[in-house]
């Protein structure tokens, strides 16, 4: 099931007013989605929400598909702000976009490269998902900071996370680039990695903006 834009932004107002308040109804004004438009009845169809003296309320269907809803767009805020280093406004207008495009499946894909996050950048929670318990339950840690390496172990890198550009221009000048192979070959008293057949030092601050997959 494949719900349109604008009944997952009704979800997820829903589902906010839920977390801020503990009232699993809204009125349809403070949504900005007038009552008689087709996404309420695409809803109501689905038997997610219900609509009694003019206000919204939750059905247990929808209670849940509204919490797989912000855990969308939180994925998309975190992948938006911390990967690709888009922020403020543009961030967030970016990642309302990207949310819809996070599928059954793909947001299990983004989940476990940021390495299951528990909270969107602002500091919500984003409501864990079953990739997330199952990370826990095998101790799988996902991607993780070179830093987080034992000398000796390989990875696949997934990205650079900074905001520096000179730092990124350094590291991608080394071969550090999404999908390349990495070797940590030693972890003090600097950080010494091999990618291809070359071998680099750098610091611990430039080592915890590599983030690596196991």
């Amino acid at each position: 099931m494949k719900l349109s834009e604008k009944a997952e932004e009704i979800l997820e107002a829903l589902w906010i007013a839920v977390e801020e308040n503990g009232a699993a109804f809204l009125d349809p004004e403070k949504i900005g989605i007038a009552v008689d438009d087709p996404a309420y009845r695409e809803l109501t169809g689905y038997a997610m929400i219900e609509i009694r003296q003019g206000m919204i309320y939750f059905r247990p269907e929808g209670y849940n598909e509204g919490k797989m809803t912000i855990r969308r767009h939180r994925l998309a805020e975190r992948l938006m702000m911390d990967v690709l280093n888009i922020r403020g406004d543009d961030g967030n207008q970016r990642a309302c976009q990207f949310e819809h495009l996070l599928n059954e499946g793909v947001d299990t894909k983004v989940c476990t490269m940021l390495n299951h996050p528990t909270t969107c950048p602002h500091g919500k929670p984003i409501p864990p998902g079953n990739c997330c318990a199952e990370a826990r339950a095998l101790g799988d840690l996902g991607i993780v900071p070179l830093t987080e390496f034992k000398s000796g172990q390989e990875g696949e890198i997934a990205y650079i996370q900074t905001e520096d550009n000179k730092k990124m221009q350094k590291l991608m000048a080394m071969g550090v680039l999404p999908g390349n192979k990495i070797t940590l070959v030693q972890a003090f008293p600097s950080y010494i990695f091999r990618v291809g057949y070359s071998e680099f030092a750098i610091d611990t601050n430039l080592a915890k903006e590599i983030f690596v997959r196991k």
